[in-house]
């Protein structure tokens, strides 16, 4: 895998990780209507990273090279 592609993958983890601790710290002050948003986006999140750490292994990649 090239440079830029991990790169870009870890990019992309970043943004992730970014995202669902803004949404649990933004959970904290919800009102229940947007906390079940909120709580569905992280369930969002935990899914895609869950189907990176799948398809990384089914294709013999290294999940801590690219930081899953």
């Amino acid at each position: 895998m090239s440079t830029q592609h991990i790169e870009f993958i870890q990019d992309v983890l970043i943004s992730i990780h970014a995202n669902i601790r803004e949404l649990t710290e933004r959970k904290n002050f919800a009102d229940p209507e947007e906390l079940n948003h909120i709580e569905a986006k992280l369930l969002a999140y935990t899914e895609v990273l869950a189907i990176l750490r799948f398809s990384a292994e089914d294709f013999g990649i290294d999940r801590k090279s690219i930081g899953l």
